[in-house]
């Protein structure tokens, strides 16, 4: 049980550091771990980084120091939250694919670890790379549709695929786009919720495991909120930078038990 609580409080202090939800770390240690199936861990995930993100967000724009810019901020959650729910059927149908439950949890770590090299790759070279400044909002849509069909199939709230493209887009800042980043993420873990409740397709879990999950989520948002606010543009790509090599072990750690399960 102590275990759930801590590595949801660590992950969403990161993930309220650097905009990434939290789940991108959550999903693939407890996967590692084996402490539930992919689906109960998947779930459980999201709603921490929906309670991690639902404070850090509305923290931020009841205190007026958010950095949200809703103008593109609003398109984009609103493509993530749409894709979220495109996701879950996706993950669904992959599912359903495989008579060995393991498998589905195989490619998910995959399709992290490739997303996560692309990414740290990207962060190291990201200040030789020209960016750009998208207002369309039909274009940002779009992008939020393909932000919430990852997040939601690999079961990560958001993710570090955000941030890239948050920067790479609309050329954000590190800081600016790890609030925009929460801000998506907000939307797309709300829908993905309801949906999942309105489906009746909730995996069975311990309510006191969620509620460790939960508390850890807003206590590491809390936290992950103060440190966010001490650390400049460098210290969180530094942070990021790390948490990238880590996810990339688990994840190549976890496709390689799941395929021999």
């Amino acid at each position: 049980m102590l275990l759930f609580f801590v590595v949801s409080l660590l992950a969403s202090v990161a993930g309220a550091i650097c905009g990434i939800g939290g789940g991108v770390v959550i999903k693939p240690t407890l996967d590692m771990f084996h402490l539930a199936s992919v689906s109960t861990i998947s779930f459980l995930s999201g709603c921490t980084v929906l309670s991690m993100s639902c404070y850090s967000v509305g923290r931020g724009m009841l205190s007026g120091d958010s950095k949200v810019d809703l103008k593109t901020g609003t398109p984009l959650a609103i493509g993530a939250a749409v894709g979220g729910v495109v996701g879950q059927n996706l993950f669904g149908a992959v599912k359903a694919m495989f008579a060995n439950a393991n498998m589905v949890g195989s490619v998910q770590a995959i399709c992290l670890f490739l997303i996560t090299l692309g990414t740290f790759v990207y962060t190291l070279r990201k200040d030789k790379i020209r960016t750009h400044q998208i207002t369309n909002a039909v274009v940002c849509v779009v992008i939020g549709l393909l932000l919430g069909i990852m997040s939601s199939f690999l079961g990560i709230g958001g993710g570090p695929i955000n941030l890239v493209v948050l920067g790479f887009f609309f050329s954000m800042k590190t800081k600016t786009a790890a609030q925009n980043s929460l801000y998506i993420i907000l939307f797309s873990q709300i829908t993905s919720l309801f949906t999942t409740l309105i489906k009746g397709t909730v995996p069975e879990f311990d309510i006191l495991v969620l509620i460790l999950m939960v508390a850890g989520g807003i206590g590491g948002g809390m936290i992950g909120r103060v440190l966010n606010k001490k650390m400049d543009n460098k210290a969180v790509d530094k942070l990021f930078l790390g948490l990238m090599l880590l996810i990339m072990f688990i994840s190549l750690s976890n496709a390689w038990r799941y395929a021999q399960a």
